[in-house]
């Protein structure tokens, strides 16, 4: 008897935990990067994500918790998809440098490129690039078949043939100015029209 749709799906779902899981293992006992006692901020959400948010570096708060996207970042984003109508538990959210190195530096270029590994579990379907600094890492992952994104804030653009990409502004920056909250939230609204018009199947 031929499988469902549902169990098809849920093949799918357990293998992206069991390889998130694995992935986070990797990471957790890397030593490449000078880190010292503290763990590495992992990324957090839905392990078949259609959204993928991408900073380039954790924050004091991110690294305390050791979630990506903990804190204030992650409760503006939380209030910004409500308001797109964009259902959180379709959202995965990960870090460019997930070790808290004094300077991002330091990061090993090995761990950076690890994005391609979790990009590829994931499989979003969009990539939300927060920032001039997770924009160039991403340009610079090799992702098969992808296109340079430029820094066109609030512009759906190609990634790869089967991933999109949004530009944004630093959400870490854009959360003390005004200005810059305004920059920020009139480039991530772009992604509620894309959601909202993104077939669901």
């Amino acid at each position: 008897m031929p499988a469902t749709d549902d169990e098809i799906r849920e093949k799918y779902l357990e293998r992206a935990i069991r390889e998130l899981n694995h992935f986070t293992r990797d990471v957790q006992s890397c030593d490449r990067c000078p880190r010292g006692s503290l763990m590495p901020v992992l990324g957090s959400g839905h392990p078949q994500a259609d959204v993928l948010l991408l900073k380039y570096a954790p924050t004091p708060a991110e690294i305390e918790e050791g979630v990506a996207f903990y804190g204030r970042a992650g409760t503006a984003l939380m209030k910004s998809l409500r308001r797109l109508d964009i259902d959180p538990l379709a959202v995965y959210g990960t870090l460019c440098v997930k070790c808290p190195v004094a300077d991002t530096a330091l990061a090993a270029p090995e761990c950076i490129a690890r994005l391609v590994e979790e990009i590829a579990i994931v499989q979003p379907k969009i990539v939300v690039v927060m920032g001039p600094e997770a924009l160039e890492v991403l340009n610079e992952l090799e992702l098969p078949l992808a296109r340079t994104v430029t820094p066109r804030a609030g512009e759906i653009q190609e990634l790869t043939p089967s991933i999109s990409a949004l530009y944004t502004p630093n959400i870490d920056e854009a959360l003390d100015e005004e200005q810059a909250k305004r920059e920020f939230w009139k480039a991530f609204r772009v992604l509620g029209d894309w959601y909202a018009d993104f077939p669901p199947y």
